[in-house]
């Protein structure tokens, strides 16, 4: 099994990206002093420009994807009554005749 992954604070996450913003230190020297990974340091500054409006016209925002995730699951329960109300349908007709 892989190992799991921390989950941070959004308070956490916010004041990081906060200090890189500041701009008075670099992103490793900030994600060593944090005990993060610098690359998930740089993932969380992306996702809060994306956030804040200034990411590319195709990226999601946290709000947008938490949105899709729900429409999605909510897509595949209504096919999945579809097809049973199909199917009951179909035993319905069958009894009948």
């Amino acid at each position: 099994m892989g190992a799991s992954r921390a989950r941070y604070p959004d308070a956490f996450r916010a004041e990081a990206v906060d200090l890189i913003r500041s701009g008075e230190r670099s992103i490793p020297q900030i994600a060593r002093d944090l005990g993060i990974n610098d690359q998930t340091l740089r993932n969380w500054v992306k996702r809060a420009e994306i956030d804040a409006g200034r990411g590319a016209a195709d990226e999601l925002t946290t709000d947008e994807r938490a949105e899709l995730i729900r429409l999605r699951r909510e897509n595949r329960l209504l096919q999945q009554e579809r097809e049973i109300l199909k199917k009951a349908a179909a035993w319905f007709a069958k009894e009948t005749l």
